[in-house]
């Protein structure tokens, strides 16, 4: 009911003041626009409230009185309105609020320097003078004054008069010109109480950047919608935004580019130091924000390291404020002293103090809270379908798997698992009755790992194979492991099967552990930084060169967008760099990068991200007209696709709505420049290695948008929250989820052979990573499953100004945050369902990655609306 009212507010005084919000121009020779929709009806929450928006108008701003009107459009008079902007304060040390004191007091003593202080703002109309042809603008005003700097105070608000003349039309923009030293975050601003700006920005001093800033109303418009006095103001900001794709970009910027990964090695240390780069037609990989950095002295195809250079460069407003960098947490580990206080802010140093000063004092995580033993088959089989890790599981359509590698570097694609390996597992059915009865699934990690396996188990405490895992799906709808193919390059493989006895028990266990070891590192690389983070971070970029912040796409996706860049650089200097978290802690060490870019370049496709088609592809979904969306689980109970799909479908309404308010007229959407800009740049520089591919969706109708939207949105929000914030309540116990293995299986004959006839268990342990290696992992991923205070989540808009006038809109948001309650009631239900196995039984946690909200912290649980930590 507050939104209804507050909208109905906004309608009464749009009507008190008679202009129209839809028209942005009362000139009767404004040339036609190629799109314009209807005034009409909308239904607003409850559905028995109904306001009829208003009627175009030809008066000016403020003006009620036609005969009045009619004189002052030959002679018209000054009329003052007042503005209200509201200013966000950082954080401020005593030793900045010294130099701010003394930098004033200095300019008390410098009269002609206090002068040329303060914040020049100009309004602009959105109708043009037909005399000049140019925007209509107020007078500028110079806000002064050491108000600005309050301390202590979070906020501050300053009014603002400006003068206009009463034709002046309806205020569109306003430029901004900070000639203080200091940067200044502009919060909003507001006219007359009912005009709003959504800034949520950082404005630069003058000095610095000599640009003005334009701030645009919070009123959505297609290109060919834009009030003509905003027309060339809308391309203006967007070129600051583009840059010029030249020199080394500066903290205090907001420049989008893209690169290459060509900073993740630093040659400058040695050849051991070096990394390939990601980009390339050897490496193909998404592209990532462009820094500038100059190049490494040894190679110039090198971005100079980051130790070198003040920390990684991302736009200004992508910052995070007062928080420090990744590779603080990283540097904790540099020596065992452990000082961590003198690295981190106070309340990270919180979170892990215990954990690294004492070691485990972790709290426990979710897949042992009920059962310490939780490397049983079973479990194996439940973390498929409700892990961190659900993204891997695919049903088994061929039997024995084959490879699709070349195996002259690979080896044979023959497998070496037999229907006589799994035949007795399968209550009386032969293997392709199994399959035709959609009873068989695999995790095959084979193709990711063998080309890399010599090398990484080269080093000395790094021993992996290539496994594939058999599972059959039991009458209950669990998930059980009955083989599990292990594999080395040109060498013979080795199949394990449940045990029999002892020595076989214990294999089997060994086994399952590097099973659960390769898991984790598809999971971490893959599904979690290339499908997630990386991929997005074009889309990220493009949005910001090709769409105004006036673009219905970019209000649409700005919350999704949040963070990701700063999120990025930082895992950039910290998690996938040379001798970072991911290549420390993860079994494929230095060749991460590596197995990252087969990935993109063999599996990677936009057209399989949406939910549905990721589904379908791996064998897991069907589609059947007689399901509620057309759509056919084949595991009944995967929970991970069972909350899914509510929430995809949801969102999918959501954004159908949204697409279809602001492009009634098909044709709409090839003539929008700036939405096909984006497209094709993100298509053909932000993912230029796959340009040519011939299933990136087309974007010709208000479908294939939705389509685009919803599939981005996803990624952004649901499916990131599915693979992060479980990686320390579902991950976090090392013997069922080791990040890497330092032993292969005994053989016989072998004296490794012996100590583990005479103490498997202890052979097993010694498989693990160390004490030491175990507290570091455990403590990175238990910041990475944090969620922060002020988290917004999905279906949470923090400000809604944006749609004001579109009551529609804000109906449909609405709608979705009922729709999130809802959903969120029903995997509640589900989580004490005891038919659903894979939530609910002795000792399995429920599943509840998917539920929208939570609190701060770790809680395993949550959707954050953008890849956020």
């Amino acid at each position: 009911m507050g939104i209804v009212k507050e909208i109905m507010g906004q309608c009464m005084k749009e009507l008190a003041f008679g202009f129209d919000a839809f028209s942005f121009s009362s000139s009767s020779s404004r040339p036609k626009r190629c799109c314009t929709r209807k005034h009409q009806t909308v239904s607003m929450l409850p559905k028995t409230v109904q306001l009829q928006l208003p009627t175009p108008s030809s008066q000016p701003l403020f003006v009620k009185d036609e005969s009045f009107n009619r004189d002052t459009a030959k002679n018209p008079v000054t009329l003052t309105i007042t503005g209200t902007l509201t200013i966000k304060h950082s954080r401020t040390t005593e030793m900045e609020m010294m130099a701010m004191m003394l930098q004033h007091f200095d300019d008390f003593n410098n009269n002609h320097a206090l002068l040329e202080r303060g914040l020049v703002m100009q309004l602009v109309s959105t109708e043009i003078d037909p005399r000049t042809m140019e925007p209509k603008v107020s007078n500028r005003v110079v806000l002064e004054g050491l108000k600005f700097f309050s301390v202590g105070a979070e906020r501050s608000t300053h009014k603002v008069e400006f003068e206009i003349d009463s034709n002046f039309g309806f205020p569109g923009a306003i430029i901004v010109t900070n000639k203080y030293h200091k940067e200044i975050f502009f919060e909003a601003f507001s006219i007359e109480g009912f005009v709003d700006f959504s800034c949520n920005s950082w404005v630069q001093p003058q000095k610095l950047h000599p640009d003005k800033r334009i701030f645009f109303y919070n009123k959505a418009s297609l290109p060919c919608e834009t009030a003509m006095g905003l027309e060339e103001l809308r391309k203006e900001e967007l070129r600051q935004l583009r840059g010029n794709g030249k020199g080394v970009r500066r903290g205090s910027e907001r420049v989008y580019d893209y690169d290459v990964y060509n900073d993740l090695g630093n040659p400058d240390k040695g050849n051991e130091h070096v990394r390939p780069i990601l980009g390339t037609k050897d490496y193909p990989s998404p592209r990532r924000c462009r820094t500038g950095r100059p190049p490494s002295k040894t190679d110039k195809k090198f971005e100079s390291s980051i130790e070198a250079s003040m920390g990684t460069y991302v736009p200004r407003d992508e910052a995070f404020e007062a928080f420090k960098r990744l590779s603080d947490v990283q540097n904790i580990y540099k020596t065992k002293d452990m000082d961590i206080e003198s690295f981190l802010p106070m309340e990270m140093t919180n979170n892990i103090h215990n954990a690294v000063q004492d070691y485990f004092k972790f709290n426990t995580p979710h897949v042992i809270t009920g059962n310490s033993c939780s490397i049983l088959d079973e479990e194996l089989g439940r973390q498929a379908l409700a892990g961190i890790n659900p993204l891997t599981i695919k049903r088994l359509e061929s039997f024995p798997p084959v490879s699709d590698l070349d195996p002259s570097i690979c080896g044979a694609h023959e497998s070496a698992l037999k229907e006589e390996h799994i035949t007795s597992h399968l209550n009386g059915m032969s293997v392709q009755q199994a399959m035709a009865k959609k009873k068989l699934f695999i995790l095959d990690y084979h193709d990711a790992y063998i080309p890399f396996l010599n090398d990484i188990n080269g080093h000395e405490d790094r021993k992996a194979y290539a496994t594939r895992t058999i599972l059959y799906l039991t009458e209950v709808g669990t998930l059980k492991p009955i083989a599990i193919e292990l594999s080395l390059p040109h060498q013979a493989k080795q199949v394990l099967t449940p045990p029999m006895d002892a020595t076989s028990y214990w294999l089997w266990q060994i086994g399952k552990a590097h099973v659960c070891s390769n898991d984790a590192g598809v999971h971490q690389l893959v599904h979690h930084w290339l499908r997630t983070h990386a991929c997005m971070e074009p889309f990220i970029i493009g949005a910001h060169r090709q769409l105004s912040v006036m673009h219905p796409v970019f209000k649409l996706l700005k919350p999704h967008l949040k963070h990701t860049l700063q999120i990025n650089a930082m895992a950039r200097e910290a998690l996938i760099n040379e001798g970072g978290i991911i290549e420390s802690d993860f079994f494929p060490g230095k060749h991460s990068t590596k197995i990252l870019s087969a990935a993109y370049k063999d599996w990677w496709r936009f057209d399989m991200e949406a939910l549905p088609a990721d589904l379908i592809r791996r064998g897991l979904a069907e589609p059947d007209p007689t399901e509620p969306h057309g759509l056919r689980l084949v595991i009944e109970d995967y929970p991970y696709a069972n909350d899914g799909l509510l929430i995809w479908f949801a969102l999918e309404d959501l954004v159908r709505t949204y697409v279809n308010y602001y492009y009634r007229d098909g044709n709409m959407i090839g003539s929008d420049n700036e939405l096909q800009a984006w497209y094709n740049e993100v298509i053909n520089v932000g993912h230029h290695d796959h340009a040519n591919a011939s299933w990136w969706p087309k974007l010709s109708t208000p479908s294939d948008l939705i389509s685009i939207l919803t599939t981005l949105i996803w990624v952004s929000s649901v499916q990131h929250s599915a693979v992060n914030f479980g990686q320390y309540p579902l991950g976090g116990y090392v013997p069922m989820r080791s990040p890497h293995m330092k032993k292969l299986l005994p053989k016989e004959g072998d004296p490794e052979y012996k100590k583990f006839l005479d103490n498997p268990e202890g052979y097993l342990l010694s498989c693990l990573p160390n004490l030491f290696e175990t507290t570091k992992f455990l403590a990175v991923v238990n910041i990475l499953s944090q969620h922060s205070p002020d988290e917004e989540y999905i279906g949470q808009r923090k400000d809604l100004s944006d749609w004001a006038g579109d009551p529609d809109i804000i109906n449909a948001f609405y709608k979705f945050s009922v729709d999130l309650k809802r959903i969120e009631k029903e995997i509640e239900k589900k989580n004490k369902d005891p038919k659903c196995r894979n939530r609910c039984g002795a000792g399995i946690p429920p599943y509840e990655l998917l539920i929208a909200t939570s609190g701060p912290g770790v809680t395993c649980r949550g959707v954050p609306n953008s890849i956020s930590i």
